[in-house]
């Protein structure tokens, strides 16, 4: 009997080469799981990754594959953007014209045999990658400032479009009618080599609809838990990569 195979979507992030001759990327995680949800652990797997302009069936404007090796978690990292392309050009994606949406395929015995898996929309289009296309030049690229974050304090307007880059377990608060932060600004969260990034709305704002609710980015020593966070309304906040 030929088995089903699912991909489960850890999170997706991006980030900006400096160099204008270095492409843009998204660093993507995922999981692969049989049909009885065993691990597909220490295997060669295909992935094509498709990105849909719109809607999850819409324009393809940009395809790639890539042959990676899961680990003992059944765990796969790739960077979006560096794979061998077969459609578009990820570079010249005009993120303003979104939304856009990831579809996945995989293989898992390494061939082209791709099985659809599944299409995740990209809830949130890095500044970065955002202004480059809106009003910026392939030249000279919007480039975020980063903002550490050593102790608990609330939302600040510098902290708007930019990274905040917690290197000790701190607390940022979303307070309320904070007007620096346009509806569809965001924000690129990063908790550092143990430290824990907790957001957390004050009374009167919502965390992915959920009141005074709050998220917390947990990284271990050694690695970066990454996230987003983007307004969506006023007092309204979505977070996402917990």
């Amino acid at each position: 009997m030929k088995l089903a195979y699912t991909l489960l979507l850890l999170f997706v992030t991006v980030t900006l080469k400096v160099f204008a001759q270095s492409p843009e990327k998204m660093s993507y995680q995922a999981i692969v799981r049989a049909q009885d949800n065993s691990l597909v652990v220490n295997s060669r797997v295909s992935l094509r990754i498709i990105v849909h302009q719109g809607t999850a069936t819409g324009t393809n404007v940009y395809l790639e594959t890539h042959s990676v090796t899961t680990n003992a978690n059944g765990l796969v990292s790739l960077e979006i953007g560096t794979g061998t392309i077969g459609t578009g050009d990820f570079s010249k994606i005009a993120w303003d014209k979104g939304p856009y949406f990831i579809e996945t395929q995989v293989d898992v015995k390494g061939g082209s045999n791709y099985n659809i898996t599944g299409v995740t929309q990209l809830l949130s289009v890095p500044y970065a990658l955002y202004a480059k296309t809106a009003g910026g030049t392939s030249s000279t690229p919007f480039r975020s400032a980063i903002v550490s974050l050593t102790s608990s304090r609330n939302i600040a307007a510098g902290d708007v479009n930019n990274t905040i880059e917690c290197t000790a377990s701190s607390t940022l608060t979303l307070t309320s009618d904070f007007g620096s932060m346009a509806i569809g600004e965001t924000i690129n969260l990063e908790a550092h080599n143990g430290a824990v990034l907790t957001i957390q709305a004050a009374s009167g704002v919502t965390i992915n609809y959920n009141a005074a609710g709050s998220g917390k980015f947990t990284s271990t020593a050694g690695n970066v838990r990454f996230g987003f966070l983007r307004k969506t309304g006023t007092n309204s906040y979505i977070i996402s990569g917990q």
